[in-house]
């Protein structure tokens, strides 16, 4: 969870500021509005659920109210906090790409080889494909576990935590893996090698972004942290054998 908490001071840093700028942006834009939304389609559910109770029950009403809403935010949370950062990650995935190799750059004082906005516009195709191959591998993952979330109440709940920390690591490691052209089933073994590291790292990502406000932070957070978790844990390990 240190390495965590080491991406706050990292997107503070002078050179590095402005590269956490667009995924924070990015970020910052889709979370509201989803976050927004999602508010008031709860309480379109309430009022639905609340009209089916007479009028003469009214205490039972506002009892109901109290109960429901709680429990429904948190469940919107554990699920958003996954479903949209995805999302965010998808679209701002060149920028993030970037914004790791700075970190490294930064970590290290090697350069990881031409930057810039060329450089970046010649990635997309490449990160892209990256993404797609992540999204493979989540969906029928998040189905199943989805389907335990809806089904198999506090053990669904539980398993679908932590189902989003494993992939918040995944997320989030694999962008300074990939900087080195890291295959993805490479990466995630090197994760599954050492799951204590993976899933303390993913536990505090997904309890972040639970927590409006700070959850606009996360990625690029998640990002400088995850790289220098790569600098540390992995790097020289896994080029090495390369």
């Amino acid at each position: 969870m240190g390495y965590f908490g080491q991406g706050f001071d990292l997107i503070t840093t002078k050179g590095l500021k402005r590269f956490v700028f667009i995924p924070l942006m990015i970020n910052l834009v889709l979370f509201s509005a989803a976050f927004y939304f999602l508010l008031g389609e709860i309480q379109a559910g309430v009022d639905y659920l609340i009209g089916f109770i007479p009028d003469w029950l009214g205490w039972l009403k506002t009892s109901i109210t109290f109960l429901i809403w709680p429990l429904a935010v948190i469940s919107i949370l554990l699920s958003f906090a996954l479903m949209f950062g995805t999302l965010a990650n998808w679209i701002a995935a060149p920028f993030n790409g970037l914004l790791a190799e700075k970190v490294e750059r930064h970590l290290t004082g090697k350069s990881l080889g031409d930057d810039g906005l060329m450089a970046i516009i010649k990635d997309i195709p490449r990160t892209i494909g990256r993404e797609v191959t992540k999204l493979v591998y989540y969906l029928p993952r998040a189905i199943g576990f989805l389907l335990l979330f809806f089904f198999l109440p506090v053990i669904g709940q539980v398993l679908w935590f932590l189902f989003g920390a494993w992939m918040m690591a995944i997320q989030y490691c694999d962008y300074p893996f990939d900087n080195h052209k890291v295959p993805f089933s490479v990466m995630r073994h090197k994760l599954g090698e050492r799951k204590g590291l993976s899933y303390s790292f993913g536990i505090a990502v997904n309890v972040m972004a639970m927590i409006p406000i700070v959850n606009f932070l996360v990625m690029p957070v998640a990002i400088c942290g995850a790289t220098a978790m790569w600098v540390n844990e992995y790097r020289d390990e896994v080029l090495s054998q390369r």
